[in-house]
């Protein structure tokens, strides 16, 4: 045929996507990644960036999710030490909700679902002489402490991609899948970058990884009837300077039965979300609304000291969760598991309904599981002990990582240290080359931005704009001053330009 060909198109750059279009790359198999807009645009970098069981889960006797996540949270904690890390979580005995004797219960079977390395195990605390008590008003005094896993969703997204590109992916972001025809042996796709003419590509299978859209895109770009139906949910946060010292995490109990989290973010804040909320729209325009703002602060004023208002909100951002409809009558109580939909009435088309970013590894070694034996590919199961890029240091110790490269770049100022450090992990050696100076880095487009790092971003990492940049590659824009995704927008259109 004349037109290019790969055994497999991923449509769709969000966690689900990237996973299972770098499991498949590493598999042997010919893969193109195509995203709208750019990695991690939507759903994917706009979680409460946990790698988590999902605790409250247990109320809705959900077990066997559970287990897989737990199991997941310390294989994936192993594969990226630098973008994820443990997190201990409190919870303040609100006894009007819950007993104690039920949170204590449901905490030991949360302790012993799957087997644990990393993390403790749960533990009973007297909040009126713990560090995590002060902070909270004066009636919680006991709670309970467990642990769970912190992540840096957008980048999780953008190291699978990236795994996937060195194994041969071709990877096109702003690259929309306006068409799939089926033929004889395969997919015709016609995918549209943006500003510039359509491509036509011959895909063997096709992976329907586009999230929100999943439906959508089954009856508008592949005239594909599905029995699952997809549920959207809004999910919201704010970020507010930071409200405790401590390096613990929050879990909050509230009376309509959900529960919020207030984790340590970026040094200086404190993140709060989310809201479950019924959305009807355009996934691509999801925002907060001020009754979510005025709802998270309520439940978070309903356990501090400190009092929150609107005022407070320093930044916000929501995303709409495209979950697998089990008919549940609220939001909060819909499934967060996943299910794969596989047609092969011809060509294979394999459609992904739900998920979260602890299982997607799972979730793409189970697709790999339907789609390789219909492309004839018998290569093992591989993602569960390779580590993502820049994650492969001696017994995931990322504190001694970062105390080595003190000893190796003495130079380097520690807050640009230690971001690079997360931000990289080992691949660090890869973006500072043979610097021995911080004028080796080029001149400082933004405070911590510089020249020698935007060009890594664009060149690794497909990043086109400043909001790429700041909100995605990294949360710079929460550190700097307004006007600055303007200027870096101004600098990255001029170096374009110039090349």
């Amino acid at each position: 045929m004349a037109e290019p060909s790969c055994d497999l198109l991923v449509v769709g750059a969000g966690i689900n996507g990237a996973g299972i279009a770098r499991d498949a790359a590493g598999r042997g198999l010919s893969i193109v990644i195509c995203e709208q807009h750019d990695l991690a645009a939507h759903t994917s970098s706009a979680s409460t960036k946990l790698i988590h069981g999902g605790l409250r889960y247990l109320e809705h006797f959900e077990l066997r999710l559970v287990s897989k996540a737990l199991r997941e949270r310390e294989v994936l904690i192993a594969l990226a030490p630098h973008i994820m890390r443990p997190l201990r979580f409190v919870i303040p005995h609100a006894p009007h909700l819950r007993p104690a004797w039920l949170i204590r219960l449901g905490l030991l079977l949360y302790d012993n679902l799957a087997r644990r390395r990393y993390l403790p195990g749960s533990r009973a605390v007297d909040l009126r002489t713990h560090a995590a008590g002060r902070p909270l008003a004066s009636e919680y005094r006991r709670g309970f402490i467990y642990s769970d896993g912190w992540v840096d969703d957008a980048r999780l997204v953008v190291l699978n991609v990236k795994d996937a590109a060195e194994h041969g992916a071709r990877v096109l972001t702003h690259t929309r899948c306006e068409r799939l025809q089926r033929e004889p042996g395969g997919w015709l796709a016609t995918l549209r970058p943006a500003n510039a003419q359509s491509i036509r590509l011959h895909a063997r299978a096709v992976v329907n990884a586009t999230g929100p859209w999943v439906a959508d895109f089954l009856a508008n770009c592949a005239s594909v009837r599905s029995g699952s139906h997809v549920r959207l949910v809004q999910g919201s946060h704010i970020v507010v300077p930071r409200l405790f010292e401590h390096y613990y995490a929050y879990i909050f109990q509230a009376a309509d039965d959900r529960v919020i989290f207030a984790i340590p973010y970026e040094r200086e804040f404190t993140l709060i979300g989310t809201t479950d909320v019924e959305y009807r729209g355009d996934p691509a325009s999801v925002q907060i609304s001020s009754d979510e703002i005025d709802y998270l602060c309520k439940m978070a004023n309903g356990y501090f000291k400190r009092q929150l208002s609107a005022n407070d909100v320093i930044w916000s951002y929501a995303g709409v969760r495209p979950l697998l409809d089990d008919q549940s009558s609220r939001a909060s109580s819909v499934t967060r598991d996943y299910h794969l939909d596989m047609d092969d009435d011809g060509a294979p088309l394999l459609s992904v309904f739900g998920g979260k970013l602890t299982t997607y590894r799972r979730l793409a070694d189970e697709a790999l599981a339907l789609l390789t034996p219909r492309l004839g590919n018998s290569a093992d199961s591989w993602t569960a002990t390779r580590a993502l890029p820049g994650g492969d240091m001696p017994g995931a110790d990322f504190a001694k990582f970062l105390r080595g490269l003190r000893t190796r770049y003495p130079w380097l100022p520690f807050d640009l240290r230690r971001r690079f450090a997360h931000a990289y992990g080992t691949r660090i050696t890869h973006l500072l080359g043979g610097s021995t100076s911080i004028a080796d880095l080029g001149d400082e487009i933004l405070p911590g931005l510089y020249e020698r790092e935007l060009s890594y971003l664009r060149r690794e990492e497909w990043a086109l704009s400043a909001a790429d940049i700041l909100w995605r590659r990294s949360k710079l824009g929460l550190h700097l001053t307004a006007g600055s995704e303007a200027r870096l927008n101004a600098w990255l259109h001029q170096h374009s330009l110039t090349g």
